[in-house]
Protein backbone atom coordinates (compact mmCIF):
# COMPACT_ATOMS: atom_id res chain seq x y z
CA UNK A 1 0.00 0.00 0.00
CA UNK A 2 1.58 3.63 -1.22
CA UNK A 3 0.81 6.62 0.62
CA UNK A 4 -0.20 9.80 -1.60
CA UNK A 5 -2.70 12.51 -2.41
CA UNK A 6 -5.95 12.14 -3.92
CA UNK A 7 -8.66 14.42 -5.17
CA UNK A 8 -11.83 13.42 -5.79
CA UNK A 9 -14.66 15.29 -7.53
CA UNK A 10 -18.16 13.53 -6.24
CA UNK A 11 -20.69 14.24 -9.45
CA UNK A 12 -24.33 13.28 -9.60
CA UNK A 13 -23.59 10.74 -11.95
CA UNK A 14 -19.90 9.80 -11.29
CA UNK A 15 -17.16 10.00 -8.99
CA UNK A 16 -13.58 11.13 -10.45
CA UNK A 17 -10.46 10.61 -8.76
CA UNK A 18 -7.45 11.67 -9.48
CA UNK A 19 -3.60 10.67 -7.70
CA UNK A 20 -0.48 11.07 -8.70
CA UNK A 21 2.15 7.86 -8.71
CA UNK A 22 5.60 7.77 -10.26
CA UNK A 23 5.29 11.43 -11.28
CA UNK A 24 1.84 10.39 -13.74
CA UNK A 25 -1.25 11.55 -12.45
CA UNK A 26 -4.10 8.30 -12.77
CA UNK A 27 -7.59 8.40 -13.49
CA UNK A 28 -10.41 6.31 -11.72
CA UNK A 29 -14.11 7.03 -12.25
CA UNK A 30 -17.11 4.95 -10.68
CA UNK A 31 -20.58 5.97 -10.68
CA UNK A 32 -22.07 7.93 -8.06
CA UNK A 33 -24.20 5.04 -6.70
CA UNK A 34 -21.08 3.11 -5.85
CA UNK A 35 -19.85 5.67 -3.20
CA UNK A 36 -18.74 2.78 -1.45
CA UNK A 37 -17.23 1.19 -3.45
CA UNK A 38 -14.85 4.32 -3.90
CA UNK A 39 -14.44 4.26 0.09
CA UNK A 40 -13.10 0.60 -0.67
CA UNK A 41 -11.09 1.12 -3.48
CA UNK A 42 -9.09 3.89 -1.36
CA UNK A 43 -9.16 1.43 1.83
CA UNK A 44 -7.44 -1.24 0.05
CA UNK A 45 -4.98 0.79 -2.48
CA UNK A 46 -3.76 3.78 -0.19
CA UNK A 47 -2.37 3.88 3.82
CA UNK A 48 -3.38 7.77 5.27
CA UNK A 49 -3.98 9.17 2.21
CA UNK A 50 -3.90 12.79 2.16
CA UNK A 51 -7.59 13.49 0.61
CA UNK A 52 -9.30 16.75 -0.75
CA UNK A 53 -12.88 16.42 -2.06
CA UNK A 54 -14.84 18.96 -4.25
CA UNK A 55 -18.74 17.72 -5.97
CA UNK A 56 -22.15 17.84 -5.05
CA UNK A 57 -21.74 14.49 -3.43
CA UNK A 58 -18.82 15.42 -0.89
CA UNK A 59 -20.00 15.80 2.08
CA UNK A 60 -21.70 12.65 1.61
CA UNK A 61 -18.43 10.63 0.65
CA UNK A 62 -16.63 13.05 3.50
CA UNK A 63 -18.85 10.79 6.29
CA UNK A 64 -17.81 7.65 4.40
CA UNK A 65 -14.50 8.04 4.35
CA UNK A 66 -13.62 7.81 8.13
CA UNK A 67 -10.67 9.77 7.53
CA UNK A 68 -9.98 13.43 7.33
CA UNK A 69 -10.83 15.02 4.27
CA UNK A 70 -10.09 18.85 3.05
CA UNK A 71 -13.10 20.17 0.62
CA UNK A 72 -12.47 22.71 -1.68
CA UNK A 73 -15.41 24.71 -3.74
CA UNK A 74 -16.26 23.00 -6.71
CA UNK A 75 -16.09 25.73 -8.98
CA UNK A 76 -12.86 26.90 -7.86
CA UNK A 77 -11.52 23.18 -8.19
CA UNK A 78 -12.70 22.96 -12.19
CA UNK A 79 -10.68 26.28 -12.50
CA UNK A 80 -7.60 25.17 -11.29
CA UNK A 81 -7.78 21.85 -12.91
CA UNK A 82 -8.92 23.22 -16.60
CA UNK A 83 -5.39 25.72 -16.09
CA UNK A 84 -3.58 22.95 -14.89
CA UNK A 85 -4.28 20.34 -18.02
CA UNK A 86 -4.24 23.30 -20.74
CA UNK A 87 -0.76 24.12 -19.83
CA UNK A 88 0.07 20.15 -19.73
CA UNK A 89 -1.53 19.92 -22.99
CA UNK A 90 0.13 23.17 -24.14
CA UNK A 91 -3.57 24.26 -25.17
CA UNK A 92 -3.77 28.10 -25.28
CA UNK A 93 -6.48 29.33 -23.53
CA UNK A 94 -5.13 32.66 -22.08
CA UNK A 95 -6.38 34.15 -18.70
CA UNK A 96 -9.77 35.47 -20.16
CA UNK A 97 -11.87 31.90 -21.22
CA UNK A 98 -15.23 30.65 -20.49
CA UNK A 99 -15.16 27.30 -19.46
CA UNK A 100 -18.44 25.14 -20.23
CA UNK A 101 -18.88 21.84 -17.71
CA UNK A 102 -21.23 19.41 -19.27
CA UNK A 103 -22.19 17.24 -16.58
CA UNK A 104 -25.50 15.76 -15.43
CA UNK A 105 -26.60 19.67 -16.07
CA UNK A 106 -24.63 22.19 -17.35
CA UNK A 107 -22.52 24.98 -15.76
CA UNK A 108 -20.78 27.99 -17.71
CA UNK A 109 -18.42 29.92 -16.04
CA UNK A 110 -16.08 32.96 -16.59
CA UNK A 111 -12.14 32.84 -16.02
CA UNK A 112 -10.42 35.88 -15.61
CA UNK A 113 -7.16 36.16 -13.86
CA UNK A 114 -7.90 32.51 -12.46
CA UNK A 115 -11.33 33.88 -10.73
CA UNK A 116 -13.93 32.43 -12.08
CA UNK A 117 -17.44 33.60 -11.96
CA UNK A 118 -21.09 31.45 -12.79
CA UNK A 119 -22.26 33.36 -15.48
CA UNK A 120 -24.87 31.21 -16.70
CA UNK A 121 -26.13 27.31 -16.88
CA UNK A 122 -28.51 24.87 -18.25
CA UNK A 123 -30.95 21.82 -17.27
CA UNK A 124 -29.78 20.66 -20.43
CA UNK A 125 -26.36 17.97 -20.22
CA UNK A 126 -25.79 14.47 -19.49
CA UNK A 127 -28.45 13.39 -17.68
CA UNK A 128 -30.55 14.90 -20.03
CA UNK A 129 -28.87 12.51 -22.78
CA UNK A 130 -29.69 9.27 -20.60
CA UNK A 131 -33.46 10.65 -19.69
CA UNK A 132 -34.81 10.82 -23.06
CA UNK A 133 -32.51 8.23 -23.89
CA UNK A 134 -34.60 5.82 -21.32
CA UNK A 135 -37.94 7.63 -22.27
CA UNK A 136 -37.70 6.84 -26.46
CA UNK A 137 -35.57 3.70 -26.66
CA UNK A 138 -35.60 1.63 -23.52
CA UNK A 139 -31.84 2.12 -23.21
CA UNK A 140 -29.97 3.01 -20.10
CA UNK A 141 -26.12 2.32 -20.70
CA UNK A 142 -24.16 5.31 -21.43
CA UNK A 143 -21.40 3.39 -23.24
CA UNK A 144 -23.99 2.13 -25.38
CA UNK A 145 -26.51 5.18 -25.92
CA UNK A 146 -23.27 7.25 -27.06
CA UNK A 147 -22.15 3.87 -29.14
CA UNK A 148 -25.41 3.50 -30.55
CA UNK A 149 -25.78 6.93 -31.78
CA UNK A 150 -22.80 7.12 -34.30
CA UNK A 151 -24.51 4.66 -36.54
CA UNK A 152 -27.71 6.91 -36.15
CA UNK A 153 -28.71 9.71 -39.37
CA UNK A 154 -30.21 13.17 -37.40
CA UNK A 155 -31.39 13.72 -40.85
CA UNK A 156 -34.78 10.78 -40.02
CA UNK A 157 -35.61 12.84 -36.85
CA UNK A 158 -34.76 16.50 -37.18
CA UNK A 159 -36.01 19.01 -39.34
CA UNK A 160 -33.65 20.98 -41.17
CA UNK A 161 -33.40 24.85 -42.79
CA UNK A 162 -32.90 22.87 -46.26
CA UNK A 163 -36.08 20.78 -45.76
CA UNK A 164 -37.99 23.98 -45.41
CA UNK A 165 -36.99 25.66 -48.27
CA UNK A 166 -37.03 22.85 -50.76
CA UNK A 167 -36.26 23.67 -54.14
CA UNK A 168 -35.14 26.82 -52.96
CA UNK A 169 -31.90 28.57 -51.66
CA UNK A 170 -31.66 29.22 -47.77
CA UNK A 171 -30.74 32.20 -46.33
CA UNK A 172 -28.71 30.72 -43.89
CA UNK A 173 -26.89 27.61 -43.86
CA UNK A 174 -29.15 24.58 -45.31
CA UNK A 175 -27.63 22.14 -42.54
CA UNK A 176 -28.66 24.12 -39.81
CA UNK A 177 -31.46 22.45 -37.54
CA UNK A 178 -34.83 24.19 -37.94
CA UNK A 179 -36.28 22.17 -35.61
CA UNK A 180 -34.65 19.54 -32.87
CA UNK A 181 -37.51 16.02 -33.49
CA UNK A 182 -39.53 18.08 -36.13
CA UNK A 183 -39.58 15.80 -38.94
CA UNK A 184 -42.80 14.58 -37.62
CA UNK A 185 -44.71 13.55 -40.49
CA UNK A 186 -42.05 11.55 -41.63
CA UNK A 187 -41.46 10.05 -39.06
CA UNK A 188 -45.30 8.75 -38.82
CA UNK A 189 -44.74 7.25 -42.27
CA UNK A 190 -41.25 5.92 -41.26
CA UNK A 191 -40.78 5.55 -37.39
CA UNK A 192 -37.10 5.98 -37.19
CA UNK A 193 -34.51 3.41 -35.71
CA UNK A 194 -32.84 3.60 -32.28
CA UNK A 195 -29.67 5.20 -33.66
CA UNK A 196 -31.07 7.57 -35.27
CA UNK A 197 -33.56 9.18 -32.17
CA UNK A 198 -29.80 8.68 -30.19
CA UNK A 199 -28.08 10.47 -32.66
CA UNK A 200 -30.88 13.55 -32.49
CA UNK A 201 -30.99 13.44 -28.64
CA UNK A 202 -26.80 13.48 -29.14
CA UNK A 203 -27.56 16.27 -31.02
CA UNK A 204 -30.35 18.31 -29.68
CA UNK A 205 -27.99 18.39 -26.24
CA UNK A 206 -25.37 19.77 -28.53
CA UNK A 207 -26.78 22.67 -30.01
CA UNK A 208 -28.77 24.00 -26.69
CA UNK A 209 -25.09 24.14 -24.72
CA UNK A 210 -22.95 25.30 -27.58
CA UNK A 211 -25.83 28.42 -28.43
CA UNK A 212 -25.23 29.25 -24.65
CA UNK A 213 -22.44 29.22 -24.44
CA UNK A 214 -21.75 31.29 -27.58
CA UNK A 215 -23.84 33.94 -26.50
CA UNK A 216 -21.57 33.96 -23.04
CA UNK A 217 -18.64 33.87 -24.67
CA UNK A 218 -19.47 36.98 -26.74
CA UNK A 219 -21.18 38.98 -24.18
CA UNK A 220 -17.75 38.66 -22.29
CA UNK A 221 -15.46 38.31 -25.11
CA UNK A 222 -13.95 35.25 -23.69
CA UNK A 223 -10.80 34.18 -25.80
CA UNK A 224 -11.72 30.82 -25.68
CA UNK A 225 -14.52 28.24 -24.41
CA UNK A 226 -13.16 25.18 -23.09
CA UNK A 227 -16.36 21.96 -22.72
CA UNK A 228 -15.45 19.74 -20.13
CA UNK A 229 -17.40 17.04 -18.67
CA UNK A 230 -18.11 13.66 -18.23
CA UNK A 231 -20.69 13.83 -21.24
CA UNK A 232 -17.83 14.39 -23.64
CA UNK A 233 -16.71 10.75 -22.14
CA UNK A 234 -16.29 8.17 -24.98
CA UNK A 235 -19.40 10.66 -27.21
CA UNK A 236 -17.02 12.29 -30.15
CA UNK A 237 -20.71 13.19 -31.57
CA UNK A 238 -21.28 15.75 -29.16
CA UNK A 239 -17.77 17.15 -29.21
CA UNK A 240 -18.21 17.08 -33.67
CA UNK A 241 -21.60 19.32 -32.91
CA UNK A 242 -20.13 21.40 -30.48
CA UNK A 243 -17.11 22.24 -32.89
CA UNK A 244 -19.13 22.31 -35.69
CA UNK A 245 -21.37 25.47 -34.20
CA UNK A 246 -18.88 27.19 -32.05
CA UNK A 247 -16.65 27.04 -35.57
CA UNK A 248 -20.04 29.67 -37.08
CA UNK A 249 -18.84 32.34 -34.47
CA UNK A 250 -15.06 32.54 -35.17
CA UNK A 251 -14.80 31.25 -30.88
CA UNK A 252 -12.15 28.09 -31.44
CA UNK A 253 -13.79 25.45 -28.79
CA UNK A 254 -11.01 23.68 -26.70
CA UNK A 255 -11.03 20.02 -25.76
CA UNK A 256 -8.83 18.51 -22.91
CA UNK A 257 -7.67 15.23 -22.73
CA UNK A 258 -9.09 14.09 -19.47
CA UNK A 259 -11.19 17.30 -19.07
CA UNK A 260 -13.97 15.60 -16.70
CA UNK A 261 -11.55 15.48 -14.59
CA UNK A 262 -10.48 18.49 -13.77
CA UNK A 263 -12.69 18.88 -10.69
CA UNK A 264 -10.43 15.98 -9.39
CA UNK A 265 -7.60 17.65 -10.85
CA UNK A 266 -7.93 21.17 -8.73
CA UNK A 267 -9.34 18.94 -5.28
CA UNK A 268 -5.45 17.28 -5.72
CA UNK A 269 -3.78 20.75 -6.43
CA UNK A 270 -5.32 22.20 -3.50
CA UNK A 271 -3.87 19.61 -1.24
CA UNK A 272 -1.03 21.17 0.87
Amino acid sequence: MKSTKIGIDAGGTLIKAVYVENETIHYRSFRSQAMDDVVKWINEHFKNPAICVTGGKSQVLAEKLNMPAKKVIEFDATTQGITYLAYQQEQPIGNNFLFVNVGTGTSMHYVQDSSQERVGGSGIGGGTLLGLAYLTTGMQDYEQIVLGARDGDRGNVDLKVKDIFEGDVPPISGDLTASNFGKTEAMMQRPPSNPDILAAIIGFVGEVIVTISSQMAGQYDAEAIVYVGSSFRSNPLLQEIIEMYAGMIEKTPVFLEQGEYSGAVGALLAID
